[in-house]
């Protein structure tokens, strides 16, 4: 979602997950889906295999009952000014609409007494009491901000983002929101494009796995019960995929690198029930994604059949005019409908233009009636008919104890340690003197994007300074910013480098503010931001020994300071329990554990730089010049995609295959191999390993990626323990999608490489041969 207006709305601004009480949601993986046959249909039907649903006779017969007018308003969706509840400021437009029963939903809206007040007006005085559904931006957080997506993701245990939904969901909720729009499941190979953050970074397997627990986590078993939300899959499709990492910007891609690399987070969002579905923002192939019937209507509607709702984004059908495929808001409107869209957020062309649209034969009776079915199916699925009001007395207006766990245990187990020379961590309690350096150790803007203004005042991140001193109350800490997070002031870095000359240890706390990641916050250069880099090179002429802690919404380019820095510890915007999460992986209280899911640059002129990436006629060959490289960097990214290291060594053998030959036709069957690997703790510590399983299909129709993630498994282990750990290869992990529109799967002859290791660099194979 986006826009100006938007955004002046919702601007960015110790314990276990036992203790937090939340339920564990495991990975689920995509699956491959069988070919669909050839549509050519202009207008979006319902899906013609849908089950009937438990609400069908209740949405039939209120639609023999709704006038066009009132249909088309459940088509539109309108914004609310947060803070005042109605009779306020700018939202007389609402109100008015709600009365009149010409609105279907709105968004930006949250408390239980204000929601409750406008529900009133919608279900106690228009005509046919249809109440409305209230959407928010839920990210990463209600009151209880937890770590960004992409660290989530960093810790390749899908139920973190399975506590933070629940948690989200349980408090939105309470508040009176419906419906969140997330999970954003943008796969993108584009560090310079601030989504990165809202995202799980550049493989579709992890991100799959993400998207999935985190839908249960908001929807439960129940949409209905008081402490579950809808979710909505966004965005569709292919919006990672902006030329130059620009926000908005053009996609041009592939039918098979749409569906290798795009589509199956989203496929295994629904197949995770996902409610919802928002249309993205760019083109593809020259076709803005509101517009677009093949991958809205034939893709998935027909070959998925998805049966729920499709919500533009903000402004999105009226941006189908500046897109230049739209010569006016009607036209906007019959592009948007007849492609797939079912509730028009923010413009009101449906709402404006539909009687006429429908009178010339622009859009059918019949595709509104789908439209209005959808919004209204998820409206009962809701319990909004029979509930339609908060419970006032009962809305959580805090974090609880419980909450504040489970983000302290998800933020310290999605750090990761890129380095640590000398073993300056973990830290030791009994430290005689520790300095804090950098321009947020003492800061509290380390909640990250997409934060609800009144959640960062009210309930700001810890401090790491603060974390520290309660960490090791034995030990003399110091303090001095030495630079802004911003700018190039360096008159302070004198008093920073005193500290640390002062002390024993410094932990220098540098990266980016959380406004220089998310929507609409492309940045060019993606090294440290302003003076940070001289206050660490500064740390490191004391010849001190020193750890630096990243807070930061993507990945950086580390390279002109990194081989310096004896330690780098990856925390990126931990959320409200930054610093004594922080302080626990610091400490040794916890293990880093955390693996990169998207590769850190060497530099952002070698972007896109991805582990999963096609070979070329000409693979690198470092003596040779005549292939695929850059004259002035090294072959690859500095960090690749999954590594990570521990306080501990891990050693990970040879992969074992239940068979070693398999038939494609017995996959195509259902029949599976299954391929063991046995991990050991190689070290005097207990620690946690990630054993990550990549596959190669060395000779295919089409190019293959070098390497793809499909399994990964999280462990932890005593110093010399040893575990087994076991994957499953299915068809949908050893095929791939060809570039017939149509969807075609294939799975073919021949050779597929298996790896196993620790990071997708990992050297340990087998060989699976499909006959």
């Amino acid at each position: 979602m986006g826009g100006l207006r938007r955004r002046s709305l919702l601007a960015a601004a110790g314990g276990t997950a036992a203790a937090a009480g939340l339920t564990s949601t495991g990975p689920s993986p995509a699956q491959a889906v069988p070919r669909a046959a050839a549509v050519g249909a202009t207008e979006a039907p319902a899906p013609s295999g849908r089950r009937p649903g438990p609400d069908d006779r209740k949405v039939d017969a209120l639609l023999a009952r709704m006038t066009l007018e009132e249909k088309l308003g459940q088509l539109q969706q309108l914004p609310w000014a947060y803070d005042t509840g109605p009779g306020g400021p700018g939202t007389k437009a609402v109100e008015e609409a709600a009365r009149a029963g010409r609105l279907g939903s709105v968004l930006s809206i949250f408390g239980a007494r204000t929601c409750n007040a406008l529900q009133r007006i919608a279900v106690e005085e228009s005509r046919l009491g249809i109440p409305l559904l209230f959407g928010l931006d839920v990210i990463h957080g209600f009151w209880t901000t937890f770590p960004i997506p992409l660290a989530q993701a960093a810790s390749f245990d899908p139920q973190v983002a399975a506590w933070d939904a629940e948690v989200s969901a349980r408090e939105a909720r309470s508040n009176g929101v419906h419906w969140t729009f997330a999970p954003m499941m943008d796969v993108t190979h584009e560090p310079r494009w601030g989504r990165i953050a809202e995202g799980n970074g550049e493989d579709p397997y992890l991100t799959a796995a993400f998207a999935a627990a985190k839908v249960r986590g908001y929807q439960g078993d129940r949409l209905s019960a008081g402490d579950r939300i809808a979710a909505c899959a966004k965005h569709f499709v292919a919006y990672g995929g902006a030329e130059g990492g620009r926000d908005y910007n053009t996609v041009d891609v592939s039918e098979s690198r749409l569906r290798n690399l795009y589509l199956p987070p989203f496929k295994a969002a629904l197949d995770a029930g996902a409610a919802t579905v928002m249309a993205a923002f760019n083109t593809i192939g020259g076709v803005p994604a509101h517009a677009n019937p093949h991958t809205l209507t034939d893709l998935l509607r027909r070959e998925w059949g998805f049966d729920g709702m499709v919500v533009s984004d903000w402004n999105g059908v009226q941006e189908l005019i500046p897109h230049g495929v739209a010569e006016d808001g009607a036209d906007a409107a019959r592009l948007a409908l007849n492609a797939g869209v079912d509730m028009e957020m923010t413009s009101t062309h449906l709402v404006t233009h539909g009687k006429r649209l429908l009178r010339e034969g622009r859009i059918s009776a019949r595709r509104v009636d789908d439209a209005v079915a959808r919004v209204l199916r998820l409206k009962f699925a809701l319990g909004l008919f029979a509930h339609p009001y908060a419970d006032e007395d009962g809305a959580i207006g805090a974090p609880s104890t419980k909450s504040r766990a489970a983000a302290r245990a998800a933020a310290s187990r999605s750090m990761v340690l890129l380095k640590n020379d000398r073993g300056v961590l973990p830290l030791a309690r009994s430290v005689g003197s520790l300095a804090v350096v950098g321009p947020f150790g003492d800061s509290t803007d380390l909640l990250g994007t997409w934060v609800m203004p009144p959640a960062a005042e009210k309930f700001p991140a810890g401090t790491v300074l603060d974390a520290v001193r309660r960490a090791a109350p034995g030990s003399t800490v110091r303090h001095a910013r030495g630079v802004a997070p911003q700018g190039d002031d360096t008159s302070g870095i004198p008093a920073a480098v005193a500290a640390a000359e002062a002390c024993e240890v410094t932990v220098v706390v540098v990266g980016e503010p959380p406004a220089l990641s998310g929507e609409a916050a492309a940045r060019s250069d993606i090294g440290l931001p302003g003076a940070q880099r001289q206050l660490v090179e500064a740390v490191a002429g004391t010849g001190k020994p020193f750890v630096v802690v990243l807070v930061n919404g993507r990945p950086l380019t580390v390279a002109d300071w990194v081989e310096r820095a004896p330690a780098v510890l990856v925390a990126w915007h931990p959320g409200i329990e930054a610093g004594p999460a922080l302080a626990d992986v610091l400490f040794g209280a916890v293990d880093p554990g955390g693996k990169l899911p998207v590769s850190f640059p060497r530099s952002a002129g070698q972007i896109p730089v991805h582990y999963n990436h096609e070979n070329t006629g000409r693979p690198y060959s470092p003596d040779d010049k005549y292939t695929s490289k850059y004259l002035d960097l090294p072959d690859g990214p500095q960090f690749p995609f999954g590594h990570g290291l521990s306080y501990t060594t891990f050693r990970t053998g040879a992969p074992e295959l239940s068979t070693g030959r398999i038939a494609v036709g017995a996959l195509r069957e259902g029949d599976t191999v299954e391929v063991a690997a046995t991990v050991t703790n190689t070290g005097s510590r207990p620690g946690d390993e990630v054993v990550q399983l990549y596959v190669h299909d060395r000779v295919a129709s089409i190019a293959q990626p070098v390497r793809r993630l499909r399994g990964f498994q999280r462990v932890t282990l005593a110093p010399g323990k040893s575990r087994t750990v076991r994957f499953r290869l299915a068809a949908a992990d050893l095929g791939f999608w060809s570039n017939d529109p149509h969807g075609e799967f294939r799975l073919e002859p021949g050779a597929v490489d298996l790896y196993v290791g620790g990071s997708s660099a990992a050297d340990q194979k087998a060989t699976l041969t499909l006959t």
